[in-house]
């Protein structure tokens, strides 16, 4: 399968890494391939990317780029929480900037195989690692009543989590759910008339819960973000795509508290605590895509990107 993917914020991204030749990079959600190529025009002739994905397909369709670039891109299929255990491996314990595009890519999306979509029949399945244990139907079919209305209330922000998960459990007490497209309709009968009428479809909570914990999306990010801030060195960026705002508050907290300095009430003539702050913020606001890029890839409208830079 051709690995198709419209990278968002692209250029925005990498050059808000500032790459140069000799630098080291570390695409930790190779996906498409389409920041880790521009990392690499951008740090030519001498600089190295490291490009992780957890996804096999990703990494296996990445091949041609190790062509095109020889001995300047190592592929590492990894999830990007081992980030700091595992580019030592490599021997680099040093890096000059990291990114992280967050979420699932269009063709995890686009192959109904892969079980993320609700609007294509196939197996409950959304890993993003295929050689995890959990999926989604294990989640859908074995996980309690109120273990599904917590990840729904707290993955998905959906208000109607409740009613949703008692339907999924009246549902599955007949027979095992089996599909994507039937838990989209057991979904879409738990929620009232009127507020399936408008908005996104009334699923589109459901399936970014039940992803979120089938592949402990929010746990991997911030072992991802402390990993990656630990490799940096001193002026080395971190630049980080989120799409919701659960990842959006994750990203934002973790770079306020590393930017933060003296903590001493303001009472006090002299620091007392020491404290100093370990990065800088890039980007005090998060940058959004422009309105041709939502125009011509509808999936970026919610991408907002957020920069660090190590002292």
């Amino acid at each position: 399968m051709e690995f198709r993917h419209e990278t968002v914020l692209l250029t925005a991204t990498v050059d808000a890494l500032a790459p140069r030749s000799q630098g080291v990079y570390v695409d930790a959600t190779l996906g498409g391939g389409g920041h880790t190529r521009l990392l690499l025009e951008r740090s030519s002739p001498g600089g190295r990317v490291i490009a992780m994905d957890q996804d096999e397909t990703a990494i296996r369709n990445a091949a041609a780029l190790v062509a095109d670039y020889p001995g300047r891109l190592t592929l590492l299929q990894a999830n990007f929480a081992d980030i700091a255990e595992r580019l030592p491996n490599l021997g680099v314990t040093e890096i000059d900037g990291a990114m992280f595009d967050l979420g699932v890519s269009s063709p995890q999306f686009d192959v109904p195989e892969r079980g993320f979509s609700y609007w294509h029949e196939g197996p409950l399945d959304m890993r993003m690692d295929r050689t995890a244990e959990l999926t989604a139907e294990d989640v859908v079919n074995h996980w309690t009543q109120a273990e599904l209305a917590r990840i729904l209330r707290e993955y998905g922000e959906e208000r109607f989590a409740g009613a949703i998960a008692r339907r999924i459990v009246e549902a599955r007490s007949v027979r095992p759910i089996a599909t994507t497209t039937e838990l989209a309709e057991i979904v879409k009968a738990a929620i009232p008339a009127p507020a399936r009428r408008k908005g996104p479809h009334p699923a589109r909570r459901t399936f970014q819960a039940i992803r979120i914990a089938v592949n402990d999306e929010l746990g991997v990010l911030e072992r991802g973000l402390k990993g990656a801030f630990s490799l940096l060195r001193a002026g080395g960026r971190l630049a980080v795509i989120s799409f919701h705002s659960l990842e959006d508050r994750i990203v934002k907290q973790m770079f306020k508290e590393l930017a933060t300095g003296c903590i001493c009430p303001p009472e006090l003539p002299v620091c007392q605590c020491g404290r100093e702050p370990k990065g800088r913020l890039v980007t005090r606001k998060p940058v959004a895509p422009a309105d041709v890029e939502v125009h011509e890839n509808a999936r970026a409208r919610s991408a907002k990107l957020r920069v660090i830079e190590k002292l």
